[in-house]
């Protein structure tokens, strides 16, 4: 397996929400609602492609990790569906209340990503070290 090619792929995700969250903090409110829209599009996508792998490889023994992906894709649905709940409230004490609590789903999230990744890190090792054993095995074997 090409893990490298993962972990690229997995830092150019990090470095485009980096990229999206530092320009949201600078635009008007309409453009990063205009983001939020796409971003529960690629969400959506990504929680949809999470649960077709989920459903596939239930059998296999990463299952567990596939289902993981389409749990936190249901968190992240239902904090996207109380985002939505809020519409048009005027009190600005509810207001900020909300931020408050969305600000801590993002805090969450990023959170819940720093804990995936290590464990993808700790996955990824022992995957290394699998393959070496095996390999190991099998040449052992053919002496």
């Amino acid at each position: 397996m090409d893990f490298t090619s993962k972990l690229d792929g997995l830092q150019q995700h990090v470095a485009d929400a980096k990229s999206s969250a530092k320009a949201a903090a600078t635009e008007s409110r309409d453009k990063v609602e205009q983001r939020i829209g796409q971003a529960q599009v690629d969400l959506h996508l990504a929680g949809m492609d999470a649960k077709q792998h989920a459903d596939e490889g239930a059998a296999r023994a990463r299952g567990k990790w596939e289902q993981l992906k389409a749990d936190v894709s249901t968190h992240m649905d239902e904090a996207q569906t109380r985002v939505n709940k809020r519409g048009a409230q005027i009190d600005s004490a509810v207001a900020s209340s909300d931020a408050d609590w969305a600000e801590a789903d993002a805090g969450d999230a990023i959170d819940f990503a720093a804990w995936a990744i290590d464990n993808a890190r700790y996955a990824l090792l022992s995957a290394i070290e699998a393959r070496a054993y095996a390999n190991e095995r099998a040449a052992v074997a053919k002496a």
